[in-house]
């Protein structure tokens, strides 16, 4: 059974299960052992008395060398599954819907429209404040909405299109490789004092291993926006993927959330507060509406999940084309 079978169960999988709170109550998630790993590195081998040079040495070694060992990992593992027939096929689904996140992501960004109508701002700053880095206390509705709605659309590429596509490609050396290097950027990939150097190497790598997801993610998101709200939020959100994209500070991230934007019509992104420090960039889809609410929320989850579907899709009629 190829990658791409493999891939189409996982994604159905995903979408019905998720991450089972009561299961990684009980074990830990792969991703938290990536951190432990990335962790290990950071304090073994990132020094403050070193010079730049030589931390960022040490980042690329490290970095690297985790990259090596999972891929390594995911070898092995692919190995061992091709010998356990129809079971090592079934292993190999629930290891690969393992690393998506089509339903948990979902679930998360949910929450927020729900702490909207439960508990009002106090109960949606309290459910964004799970799912993004920023002061959620500085956040107004608008703020906490479009706060969700990126990160939706942003983990779309990185949570779910970038982990398919590599492993549609390389397996599970290179579906375990891109969950570490993602990790690794989100722990050390910062432009802090501590990290500037020493997490350069890992911030680099995922940008360059992001690159195709981001472009292929607005794609899906344009046609999501298409199946919701019809042949012109599809063309408005295709056109301020291209146009808007580069005003993001990320040359990944862009590309989802401007496409995110047209389809909703909505201004994305602009200024905001991390760690008490005002954070100046530009807005995506600037001519949108300013103000964003628990109902653009929903609106965005209905072209996320089409946008799944997309992906879906896609898997399928790539499968069909390989025989």
């Amino acid at each position: 059974m190829g990658h791409l079978a493999v891939l189409l169960v996982a994604l159905i999988v995903d979408r019905i299960i998720g991450d089972p709170d009561w299961l990684w109550r009980r074990i830990s998630h792969p991703v938290v052992l990536f951190g432990h790993a990335i962790g290990f590195a950071d304090r073994r081998f990132n020094h403050t008395a070193d010079t730049g040079r030589v931390r960022r040495r040490k980042g690329l070694i490290a970095i690297v060398v985790l990259l090596l060992v999972v891929a390594a990992c995911g070898g092995a593992l692919s190995h061992f599954f091709g010998h356990l027939g129809v079971v090592g096929i079934v292993l190999e689904v629930v290891v690969v819907a393992v690393f998506l996140a089509q339903k948990s992501l979902a679930d998360h960004v949910a929450a927020v429209a729900t702490g909207f109508r439960e508990n009002g701002l106090a109960g949606g700053r309290k459910a964004v404040s799970m799912i993004v880095g920023r002061d959620p206390d500085a956040l107004d509705q608008a703020g906490v909405s479009r706060a969700a709605i990126e990160s939706l659309a942003e983990n779309f590429s990185d949570g779910i299109v970038a982990p398919a596509l590599w492993y549609a490609v390389f397996g599970l050396p290179g579906l375990l490789a891109y969950k570490m290097l993602n990790t690794a950027d989100s722990m050390i990939g910062h432009l802090n004092e501590r990290y500037r150097d020493f997490g350069r190497a890992a911030a680099r790598l995922d940008d360059l291993a992001n690159w195709p997801a981001a472009r292929l993610s607005a794609m899906l998101i344009a046609a999501g926006a298409g199946l919701v709200n019809g042949p012109a939020a599809m063309r408005r959100a295709a056109e301020r993927s291209l146009t808007d994209s580069s005003l993001h500070r990320s040359p990944n991230a862009g590309w989802p959330e401007a496409a995110m934007a047209g389809g909703l019509g909505l201004a994305l992104a602009g200024p905001r507060q991390y760690g008490g420090e005002m954070v100046l960039e530009a807005s995506l889809n600037a001519s949108g509406r300013q103000q964003a609410g628990a109902g653009d929320i929903l609106d965005a989850l209905k072209i996320f999940l089409r946008a799944c579907d997309c992906l879906f899709l896609l898997t399928a009629l790539a499968f069909l084309a390989s025989f």
